[in-house]
C-alpha cells in the first residue's frame, strides 16, 4: 500500500499537456534492487514554438524533399526541419517514431560527408546535435556523446550545448559516473538554459549525489529540496501539479523519505529542514516517510514520524490527515487497542469548536465518523460488563461513550438519536443530572427528531426519578419537564399520564392549587384514558376535600365512582369501590357538619341522613343519624330530636352511641316540658347500671316536677332503705327533703319524724330547711310523747305509775329540747309553753292521783298534803316557765304561744295574771308543721 502517493495525487490536480512534445526520449532505466541500481525516471526535452503556420503541410514538403533530394546537405536540413515542426507543433507530423531510427541511420552518410567536405551552409552546431541524436537513435551512445562534446567545446555560446551538457551528464549518470555526472549537471546549472531543462538537470543532480552513496546525501538531500523549491513552491501549486512533474517530484519524495530512513529519520528531516518555518512540500516528505516505514513494518516510527509533525506543525493543514494517517498505520499492524488509542488521539485533538472549524470539509467528516465510532464502541463494551453483572466497571465506559456522543452531537447532521444515547449513556453511568440534559437537547433543540417525543419523555421520567429519590425543589422541576413536554408535544398520550402523576405528588406536597391545575388539565382533555381520568378525579377530591370544599369533594368522588363501575377490572381496581364509597360518604357528612355550624339545621339534618344512601349501615352512616339528632338538640327542635334519636335506638339499639341515646331523651324529654317521660327514661337507663341510683334520684326530682308523688315516693322509699350516709351538705340536704316529702304520703309518720331528726341530730351539716323541718318533726313527736304522758295514770302503786310517767315525760322533754335546739328562737315560745304544760299536768295529776283506800282519814289528809308537796315544784316549773315564755314579749314579740302562756298564768295565777284585756295577735309566726309541706 503506498499511503504517499495515494496522498498526493488526492492533492494536487493536474495541469493540462505541455504545448510541445519532446524532440527525443532516452530512457536510463527504472530502479534496480539497490540502491546503486536506482535509476531516474525520465528525461524531456522541448524545443522552441514553431511560428503559426500549418505545420502538417509544411512536414508534408519537407518529408518530400528528404525523400526526393540526392545532395547530403539537402537532405541533412529537410531532417532538422522536419523535427523541429513536430517538435514544436505537437502534432503527429513526419516520420513516425519507429520509422526514425531507420531514417537517421541512412542519414548518417549525409551527416558524415557533410563533416569531411569541412563545409556546410547551415549551423554546425545544429549539425553535430542532429548526428549525436541519430547516432542515439542508432544505438551509437559513445558517438553521440563525442558530437555532443564536439559541439559544447566548438560551440560553447551554442543555444544547443545546455542540452548537450545535459545529454552528457546524462550518459555519465547512466554509464555510473556519479561523480561525473554531478559535475556535468553543475556546469549546466551554472550556466545558460532554460529553467525547464535545468529543473530536470537538477533533479538528475541529486540523483547523482545520492548514487555516490551515504556520504553525498546531505548534498543530495539539499539539490532535492531545491528541485521541490521549484516544483512546489506554493501551496497552491500543489494543487496544480502538471501530470509531466507528477512522477519527478513523486520520486524526489521518495528519495528524501529513504535517505531519512537510512539516516536518522525524524532527526535528519530536523537537520535538513528550518524548524522556523514549513515549507508547501514539506509534509509530503514527512507523509512519505511514515509510509516508508508503515510499508516495511515499521510501524512505531511510522507512528512517530506523523505525531512529529503534528506536534511540531498542529496549526497546519495537513496535520489532521498525518493523526489520521496514525489510525490507518495502526490498522495495518493489526492492533486494534492502539487504532482505538489513535482515533481517540484525533477525536481529542479536534474537538475544540476553533480546532474543528478549521478542518476541511472531509476532515469534519473523519473526525464524527471516529467520534461515533468511539462512542459506540464503547457503548457496546459498557453493555457487555453491565450484562454480565459488572456495573461498576461498566460506569466509567457509558460516560466515556456519552463523551464522545455529547461532543459529536452538536457537529452531526441528524443529532437527534445521538443525543438520546449521549442521555443513555449518561444514565447507565449513574451521571442523572448530564442524562436530563441530553435527553432534553434531543428532545427540543434538534429540529426534526422523529423520535424528539421520547426524548423528552424519558427526561421526564428522569425528572420524576429524581423526585423519588429526592425532595423540595426537585417537584418543581419535573413540573417545568411535564409543561415543556405537553407544551411541545401536545398530542402525545403520554402528556395525560405525566399530568395525573404530577397532580398527585403535588397532592402528597399539599400545593392544592398545583393539584387542582394539573388534574383539571387531564381532564380537558379528550385523549386521557380511564387510568388518568381516575387519578385525576381523585386528586380533585382529595384536594376539595382537604380544603373544605366538601360539594365540590363530594362532586368528584361521584366521578371516581362512576369511573370504577363503568370500567373493566383490570383497569381499575374493583376493590377502590369500598374506599371510594366511605371518602364519598365522608364529604356528605362533612357538608352536614359545615351546614350544622352556620346553623343550617334542616340542610345539615338532610345531608347527615343521605351519608346512608352513599354508605348504608356503615359506621359514618349511623354517626350521622346520630349527629343529625345532636343537630336537632342544639337547635331545640325538641319532638324531632326525639323522633330522631328513637330511631336510633330502633335500628342500632346496640351501638356504642346508643348509649347515650337515653340521655339525650332524657334531655330532649325535659326541655319539651315532659318530666314524666324523661324520668321514665331515666329509669329505663338505671335499670341496667350497677349503681342506679343517680339517674333514679334525678328521675324521682322529674316524676317531683311531673306532680307524679307515688312514683317520687317509692323511689324515694326505695333510696332510704338503702342507708345512704351524705357524704356532702348536698346529699344531707336532698335526703332530709326526700323524708319531709315523704310526710305526705306514708302511714308512719312519725318513723319518718324520727328519722328527720336523728339525721339532723347526726349530720354536720345543715341548712334552714332542714332545721325547720327537723324542728317541726321533734315538736310533733315531742307533742305525742307529751300525749303519751298525758295518758298515764297515777294510780297504786304510785312509785310505778309515777315512774312511768315521769319517764314519758323526759320523752318528750327530750323532743321539745331537740326542736329549741332545732329551731332556736322560731319556736322557743311554743317549747316554753309545751314544756310549762307538761310539769302543769304533772302537777294536776299528782294533786288529782287516786289516796290509798287502806289509808285512815288522817292519813289520807296527811298523803295528800304530801301529794301537794310534791306537786308544787312542778306547779312552780309550769308557772316559771309560762311567766319566762311571757317575759319573751319584750324581746320578740307576741306570739300565739305566749298568750297561751298567758291563759296558763291566768288559770295558775289569777289574781296576777287574770285579765279583762286582749293581747294583739302574736308577731312571731308559728312554726308551720302541715306534713309534707315543702318550705
Amino acid at each position: 500500500m503506498n499511503l504517499s502517493s495515494r496522498f498526493l495525487f488526492l492533492a494536487v490536480v493536474l495541469a493540462a499537456p505541455v504545448e510541445a512534445q519532446e524532440s527525443f526520449r532516452v530512457e536510463l532505466g527504472r530502479d534496480g534492487r539497490t540502491i546503486g541500481d536506482m535509476r531516474p525516471v525520465f528525461l524531456k526535452f522541448e524545443s522552441r514554438p514553431l511560428p503559426a503556420i500549418s505545420p502538417a503541410e509544411v512536414a508534408r514538403r519537407y518529408q518530400r524533399l528528404f525523400e526526393t533530394s540526392n545532395e547530403p546537405e539537402v537532405r541533412v536540413d529537410a531532417l532538422n526541419r522536419l523535427t523541429n515542426i513536430r517538435d514544436r507543433s505537437g502534432q503527429d507530423v513526419g516520420y513516425s517514431p519507429e520509422q526514425e531510427p531507420e531514417i537517421y541511420e541512412e542519414v548518417l552518410g549525409s551527416y558524415e560527408a557533410i563533416l569531411a567536405r569541412g563545409s556546410f551552409s547551415g549551423r554546425l552546431d545544429e549539425l553535430l546535435y542532429q548526428m549525436a541524436k541519430a547516432h542515439a537513435l542508432t544505438g551509437e551512445a559513445g558517438e553521440s556523446i563525442q558530437r555532443l562534446k564536439q559541439l559544447v567545446g566548438l560551440y560553447p555560446k551554442s543555444p544547443l550545448v545546455p542540452e548537450a551538457r545535459f545529454r552528457i551528464a546524462e550518459s555519465a549518470f547512466a554509464n555510473g559516473q556519479f561523480a561525473e555526472a554531478e559535475t556535468g549537471y553543475r556546469a549546466l546549472l551554472g550556466g545558460e538554459g532554460g529553467e525547464a531543462l535545468k529543473a530536470k538537470a537538477r533533479y538528475m543532480l541529486g540523483w547523482s549525489q545520492f548514487k555516490q552513496g551515504e556520504g553525498a546525501w546531505d548534498r543530495a538531500a539539499d539539490t532535492f529540496q531545491t528541485v521541490l523549491d521549484g516544483f512546489l513552491p506554493t501551496a497552491e501549486s500543489i494543487r496544480q501539479v502538471p501530470e509531466s512533474s507528477v512522477e519527478t517530484i513523486d520520486d524526489t519524495l521518495r528519495v528524501l523519505a529513504l535517505m531519512a530512513s537510512r539516516t536518522q529519520g525524524l532527526a535528519a528531516l530536523d537537520q535538513w529542514f528550518d524548524s522556523g518555518s514549513v515549507r508547501p512540500w514539506e509534509p509530503l516528505v514527512f507523509d512519505r516517510l511514515a509510509d516508508l516505514y508503515a510499508i516495511t513494518g515499521k510501524y512505531e516510527a511510522s507512528v512517530a514520524v506523523n505525531e512529529a509533525f503534528h506536534r511540531r506543525y498542529p496549526q497546519h493543514a495537513s496535520s489532521p490527515r498525518f493523526l489520521a494517517q496514525i489510525v490507518e498505520v495502526w490498522q495495518m499492524a493489526g492492533n486494534d487497542r492502539k487504532v482505538r488509542q489513535a482515533r481517540a488521539g484525533y477525536v481529542a485533538a479536534y474537538s475544540p469548536a476553533p480546532t474543528f472549524s478549521r478542518l476541511e470539509p472531509r476532515e469534519q467528516s473523519r473526525w464524527r465518523e471516529y467520534a461515533r465510532w468511539l462512542g459506540d464502541t464503547s457503548y457496546e463494551a459498557a453493555t457487555g460488563l453491565s450484562d454480565r453483572g459488572e456495573l461498576e466497571a461498566s460506569r466509567p465506559l457509558f460516560a466515556e461513550a456519552a463523551g464522545y456522543y455529547e461532543t459529536l452531537a452538536p457537529r452531526a447532521a441528524n443529532a437527534g438519536p445521538i443525543w438520546r444515547l449521549a442521555g443513555d449513556a449518561r444514565i447507565q453511568a449513574r451521571q442523572r443530572h448530564e442524562a436530563l440534559e441530553n435527553y432534553r437537547t434531543a428532545a427540543y433543540e434538534t429540529g426534526n427528531y422523529s423520535e424528539a417525543a421520547d426524548a423528552g419523555w424519558a427526561a421526564v421520567v428522569l425528572q420524576r426519578d429524581r423526585v423519588i429519590n429526592e425532595a423540595g425543589k426537585e417537584l418543581e422541576h419535573l413540573a417545568a419537564e411535564v409543561d415543556q413536554f405537553a407544551s411541545a408535544f401536545e398530542t402525545d398520550a403520554r402528556v395525560p399520564g405525566a399530568q395525573a402523576d404530577l397532580a398527585a405528588r403535588w397532592l402528597e406536597m399539599e400545593s392544592y392549587d398545583h393539584a387542582v391545575a394539573y388534574a383539571s388539565a387531564v381532564l380537558k382533555r379528550g385523549d386521557a384514558a380511564i387510568k388518568e381520568q381516575y387519578a385525576a378525579w381523585l386528586v380533585t377530591a382529595r384536594v376539595r376535600q382537604a380544603q373544605q370544599e366538601f360539594g365540590l369533594a363530594e362532586r368528584a368522588w361521584r366521578q371516581t365512582l362512576r369511573l370504577v363501575d363503568s370500567s373493566e377490572p383490570d383497569v381499575l381496581r374493583p376493590d377502590d369501590r369500598d374506599l371510594i364509597l366511605k371518602q364519598l360518604a365522608t364529604a356528605v357528612y362533612r357538608q352536614g357538619e359545615r351546614a350544622a355550624e352556620t346553623g343550617k339545621v334542616a340542610e345539615a339534618v338532610a345531608h347527615f341522613r343521605r351519608v346512608g344512601q352513599v354508605l348504608p349501615d356503615a359506621e359514618i352512616a349511623i354517626r350521622g343519624r346520630f349527629d343529625a339528632a345532636n343537630t336537632l338538640l342544639k337547635a331545640s327542635e325538641w319532638q324531632s330530636a326525639v323522633n330522631e334519636l328513637q330511631w336510633f335506638r330502633r335500628n342500632y339499639p346496640n351501638h356504642d352511641l346508643a348509649r347515650d341515646i337515653g340521655k339525650k331523651l332524657v334531655y330532649a324529654y325535659s326541655q319539651s316540658g315532659q318530666p314524666g317521660r324523661a324520668a321514665d327514661e331515666l329509669l329505663t337507663l338505671a335499670s341496667g347500671q350497677s349503681n342506679p341510683w343517680p339517674n333514679k334520684l334525678r328521675a324521682a326530682a322529674l316524676f317531683h316536677e311531673a306532680g307524679d308523688t307515688g312514683q317520687r315516693d317509692d323511689l324515694y322509699v326505695e333510696y332510704l332503705a338503702t342507708g345512704p350516709v351524705p357524704a356532702r351538705a348536698e346529699d344531707h340536704i336532698r335526703l332530709q327533703t326526700m323524708r319531709h316529702r315523704l310526710l305526705a304520703s306514708t302511714s308512719d309518720r312519725d318513723r319518718v319524724r324520727a328519722a328527720i331528726v336523728d339525721a339532723e341530730l347526726a349530720s354536720e351539716w345543715h341548712s334552714a330547711d332542714t332545721l325547720q323541718w327537723s324542728a317541726a318533726s321533734a315538736i310533733v313527736l315531742g307533742t305525742h310523747a307529751a300525749e303519751v304522758f298525758a295518758d298515764i295514770p297515777l294510780n297504786h302503786p304510785l312509785a310505778e305509775s309515777l315512774d312511768r310517767k315521769q319517764s314519758a315525760l323526759e320523752a318528750a322533754q327530750a323532743r321539745f329540747a331537740q326542736a329549741e335546739r332545732f329551731g332556736g328562737e322560731a319556736v322557743r315560745s311554743e317549747i316554753l309553753y309545751r314544756r310549762a304544760e307538761l310539769y302543769r299536768e304533772l302537777a294536776q295529776d299528782l294533786m288529782a292521783s287516786e289516796v290509798p283506800a287502806e289509808l285512815n282519814e288522817m292519813e289520807a289528809m296527811q298523803y295528800q298534803m304530801l301529794l301537794e308537796e310534791e306537786a308544787y315544784p312542778f306547779e312552780e316549773k309550769a308557772l316559771n316557765l309560762h311567766a319566762e315564755n311571757h317575759g319573751r314579749i319584750a324581746e320578740t314579740g307576741y306570739d300565739d304561744w305566749i298568750g297561751r302562756s298567758l291563759e296558763a298564768l291566768a288559770r295558775l295565777h289569777p289574781g296576777r295574771y287574770e285579765r279583762s284585756i286582749r293581747w294583739m295577735s302574736g308577731n312571731a309566726p308559728e312554726v308551720n308543721r302541715e306534713e309534707g309541706d315543702d318550705a
